[in-house]
């Protein structure tokens, strides 16, 4: 069992808490407005705080908070994020008048490498942001076998995340290690075909994986 804190309440912060709940970890959300969230998990056993306090108290953070802003927002709690890990889950890209991703906040870089530059003390582990967010938690749900990719610099926090992602559902020969923090630039770039994928098909589950 793992204290586990998930900066992020929407649709994938909630997702991958439910489920590392039920996989027997201990989950704490971190929201900005925890009193707004904590009705929904009411007799649940997900507890809701705020960022500081379930950062403070976790060995992993999730970053699950709009990619956008989440340099600015995690920065602010190097202090509470130092020496653990964080699982950088969020995709920094730049909306289109459609309310697709119309272009990335980081080009020719990554958030994962803004966040690791930011947090040096921290050990950021990109993975887990190429895929609708229901895939992420049931990866057996799709026809083919997803690929969950994985960035980062340190080896052993590559290990703790793949057996994380072990607890979601993924077998290890489905996960792909790419190497160090700047190969996220991959994985989060690929977000931009995503808008096409959605209109050919829809809101359907989906994940952008390596064929073998």
């Amino acid at each position: 069992m793992t204290n586990i804190a998930i900066l992020g309440s929407g649709r994938v912060g909630g997702t991958l808490a439910a489920k590392l709940a039920e996989a027997g970890h201990e989950v704490a959300i971190g929201s900005r407005n925890p009193a707004d969230v904590s009705s929904r998990w009411a007799g649940k056993p997900v507890t809701v705080t705020g960022t500081a306090a379930a950062a403070e108290n976790a060995a992993i953070v999730v970053n699950a908070t709009p990619g956008d802003t989440s340099v600015e927002r995690l920065a602010a709690l190097r202090d509470a994020l130092s020496g653990k890990i964080l699982v950088d889950v969020a995709n920094a890209t730049v909306r289109g008048t459609d309310g697709m991703p119309g272009g990335l906040v980081h080009p020719g870089s990554s958030l994962a490498e803004h966040l690791q530059e930011a947090l040096p003390d921290t050990k950021v582990v990109k993975t887990l942001n190429t895929m609708l967010f229901t895939v992420i938690v049931d990866p057996h749900s799709l026809k083919a076998p997803p690929t969950a990719f994985l960035s980062g610099d340190d080896v052993d926090a590559k290990a703790t995340v793949t057996g994380l992602l072990g607890d979601l559902g993924w077998p290890a020969d489905w996960i792909e290690d790419l190497g160090d923090v700047t190969s996220a630039r991959g994985p989060e770039a690929l977000m931009l075909i995503v808008p096409s994928i959605l209109r050919n098909h829809g809101m359907v589950p989906f994940a952008l994986t390596v064929a073998r």
